[in-house]
């Protein structure tokens, strides 16, 4: 599949959440099979899988949890709406922030720092320590807090600096004022590839993730943990379990779940089908290889081999 970009080319595009200089490029950086493609920015996790849905590009790439904030709202939201949708990969980017200002700004001139309410949450400290009487400055992204400080049409930023990527001086003449200011120098982002379903899914790997949504029947007690026990049952463990509202009304929540292993394995296949017998809607997002290479193992006898074992017992009695 290709998309048509706006000057014609054939060239595959992938959307990406924007502006330029943002993490989400670095990790369109990461995928392979996106060299030479045409990158577009877009503003909203949503615009991106407009833009997948509609044709105009082939994937795109867009947040789904923070290490130190956690899951992205806007993602976990628009994935449940759009359920054509499927994930094709994972990506995980250092967050590293830098302090960046117009050339002849040095750091005793700052007073007022612009960037993303999220990326201030992960700096404040080293900027109340560093700037102890500065205002911040909310920015829609880290990235467009560092343009916004350059002169443009006589009309620059308030703003005497900004917390941004620590690439963004590769995009913008900026100088940088402090390096890796970050208060967890751990943090990670992770990003995932989407794309319509009608997709070829990647091949279990023995190192996958799957992703699924899934909604309580109802609000009584010992739902929710029925619905874990499709999983403990069969050995399979789960590297992330989020509530969201439906918004119907209150007390009632969606699960956001990322389960280590592939639609593939016999375990997890079971579990699924266990879901879709619990719960009244169930979401396939997809499965796909773990950024972070480990093994998915199933505890117990819950490998392929006892799975297989077990039919072939069934199958003579």
């Amino acid at each position: 599949m290709s998309s048509a970009s706006r000057n014609g080319s054939t060239k595959k595009t992938y959307s990406f959440l924007g502006p330029i200089g943002t993490f989400t490029e670095l990790a369109l950086a990461q995928v392979a099979e996106a060299k030479g493609a045409i990158a577009h920015p877009v503003s909203h996790v949503q615009d991106a899988i407009d833009d997948v849905i509609a044709g105009r590009a082939f994937r795109a790439i867009i947040p789904v949890e923070n290490s130190v904030e956690g899951g992205v709202t806007a993602t976990s939201d628009a994935l449940a709406a759009n359920p054509n949708i499927r994930i094709y990969g994972e990506y995980l980017v250092p967050v590293k922030f830098d302090l960046v200002a117009r050339p002849g700004v040095a750091l005793t001139d700052v007073r007022v720092v612009a960037t993303h309410p999220v990326a201030y949450a992960q700096t404040r400290a080293w900027l109340s320590a560093n700037i102890k009487k500065h205002t911040y400055l909310q920015s829609t992204s880290t990235a467009a807090a560092a343009a916004d400080l350059l002169d443009t049409d006589g009309d620059h930023s308030i703003a005497d600096a900004a917390v941004a990527a620590s690439t963004i001086t590769k995009h913008y003449k900026l100088k940088v004022l402090a390096k890796n200011i970050g208060d967890n120098k751990n943090a990670q982002t992770r990003f995932l590839q989407i794309g319509l379903a009608k997709g070829a899914a990647p091949k279990a790997t023995g190192k996958d993730k799957t992703s699924v949504i899934v909604e309580l029947p109802n609000d009584r007690p010992g739902a929710l943990l029925e619905m874990l026990e499709q999983f403990a049952a069969r050995g399979v463990n789960l590297s992330r379990i989020e509530s969201r509202p439906i918004g119907d009304q209150l007390g009632r929540y969606r699960f956001n779940i990322d389960i280590e292993g592939h639609v593939e394995d016999a375990a997890v296949a079971e579990a699924l089908k266990g879901l879709h017998r619990f719960s009244p809607k169930v979401i396939f997002l997809g499965s796909y290889p773990r950024a972070d290479k480990k093994k998915s193992v199933h505890q117990g006898n819950n490998t392929n081999a006892a799975f297989a074992a077990a039919e072939k017992w069934i199958a003579k009695l």
